[in-house]
């Protein structure tokens, strides 16, 4: 998370990232950790889930740590082991995204001067 966190920082700071996406990122892992509460509150009361695709997603567009908190705090979806190589899987893709756009301008300038 000090990885991603770096990075996007950085990302902002030399100019390559909005300034709106660091507190962007901030809501969208606060909305993360309640949706996943809501999940977990809705099991419990034996009503209507959120799809696991959903959950997903939240963590593809860069709510990962959000949701690891909700897992480890609220143990929720943290012993499905399904749920959690998909999980990781959509932290390595949008760790991989976030990278590539950040240093887009370095990856540009390395592959021309091969």
């Amino acid at each position: 998370m000090l990885t991603w966190g770096a990075l996007l920082t950085w990302g902002v700071w030399a100019g390559r990232l909005p300034l709106l996406v660091l507190p962007a990122a901030l809501l969208l892992n606060l909305v993360t950790f309640f949706v996943y509460w809501l999940d977990k509150y809705a099991a419990q009361q034996g009503r209507w889930r959120t799809a696991e695709n959903t959950l997903h997603l939240f963590s593809l567009l860069g709510g990962w740590p959000g949701a690891w908190f909700a897992q480890q705090l609220l143990r929720h979806k943290s012993s499905k082991a399904s749920f959690r190589a998909t999980y990781w899987a959509s932290v390595a893709v949008h760790f991989m995204a976030l990278a590539a756009w950040a240093g887009r301008e370095s990856l540009r300038r390395m592959l021309l001067n091969i």
